[in-house]
């Protein structure tokens, strides 16, 4: 486990506008309570709340990666729209202590659902 500092900074901060999210034209996550979490010099990452997504389409696969400074990440397909978005999720379910703002929150590949509007 790494901590967030100088030479690797990782800020989360409240994301101002409301965030959706589609997969075969229907929206799979609706938000005004996103987290927006900057890591180094990575672009930006939008965390949505798990309570704001519609997890009965989330399907949890087997497919896993460890970040050194987050933790073990899960992933999720999500099937709507007559679609599937394959490994088109990432959360970490327990993230290390110094990104605990980000469990229960779910993150997207955006070229893997159909849209990710910020508004």
């Amino acid at each position: 486990m790494k901590l967030p500092g100088p030479d690797h900074p990782i800020t989360i901060t409240p994301n101002e506008k409301r965030v959706r999210v589609t997969v075969g034209g229907q929206i799979i996550a609706d938000t005004t309570q996103a987290l927006r979490l900057q890591e180094a010099s990575y672009p930006p990452v939008l965390y949505i709340p798990r309570a704001d997504a519609k997890m009965d389409l989330f399907t949890k696969t087997s497919n896993a990666s460890h970040c050194p400074y987050k933790g073990e990440a899960s992933y999720f397909s999500v099937a709507a729209g007559g679609k599937t978005a394959e490994n088109a999720v990432w959360s970490y379910e327990t993230p290390f202590p110094a990104m605990a703002e980000i469990k229960e929150y779910l993150a997207f590949y955006p070229n893997r659902v159909d849209g990710m509007e910020e508004s």
